[in-house]
């Protein structure tokens, strides 16, 4: 239903066939949107950095394929999009390389290949696992969690501000993106990512979120 309603409301599209929406995050509830974005007919891109999350995931038949490899997401997508076929795909990394990734395709060719974006890694808890920085892989992370925390954090907060620096590019070329209430906007601000609403106070993000905007 939020996939459907942000296609209907920022899309201004009943029929999402040929969309595309990118997002993160297959473990826990997060786990739906592979589902998601097949029932509404668009194409799903979801990186997750646990492979067991999205072998999960697969396993259920909630996620349709896996790849470790962009320059293969890519090509999937572009495929998919162009034949208008429902397609949800585990991209297993960090989602701020798929964002810089989408970003390169639109310097380099002009085409915006995302059409909706959101976020659900558990960004409520973003320093002690709940989110893992772009700079380190996923068995990297663990390890520096543990033994320099604060470290951690520090690359967190630096993995964050490109992960919206990424997001405002392509939003700013009409990919519309939107809060799932984990915290995403709040920690990136945080971190001093530019996220405010420009013209409105602190507590105004620049993105919607989905309980009021979308759901509400």
């Amino acid at each position: 239903l939020t996939v459907l309603n942000a296609g209907r409301r920022y899309l201004k599209a009943e029929d999402l066939s040929g969309k595309v929406f990118v997002t993160s995050g297959l473990g826990g509830m997060s786990g739906a949107q592979a589902k998601a974005a097949v029932i509404a007919g668009c194409v799903g891109i979801i990186a997750e950095v646990d492979e067991a999350a999205l072998l999960k995931r697969h396993r259920q038949e909630w996620l349709m394929e896996i790849s470790n490899n962009l320059d293969h997401c890519i090509a999937r997508l572009r495929e998919a999009r162009k034949n208008k076929i429902a397609l949800s795909l585990g991209y297993h990394g960090n989602v701020v390389d798929l964002w810089e990734r989408l970003v390169r395709e639109l310097d380099t060719t002009g085409e915006l290949l995302v059409d909706l974006g959101s976020d659900q890694t558990s960004c409520h808890n973003p320093f002690h696992g709940g989110y893992y920085p772009v700079q380190l892989g996923f068995e990297e992370g663990k390890q520096l969690l543990s033994s320099n925390p604060g470290k951690f954090r520090s690359l967190v907060q630096e993995s964050l501000k490109r992960h919206v620096a990424a997001i405002n590019k392509l939003a700013d070329k009409g990919m519309f993106f939107w809060d799932y209430g984990n915290a995403f906007l709040l920690e990136a601000q945080r971190a001093g990512a530019d996220v405010a609403k420009k013209g409105a106070n602190k507590t105004e993000f620049r993105y919607p979120s989905y309980v009021q905007h979308i759901m509400g």
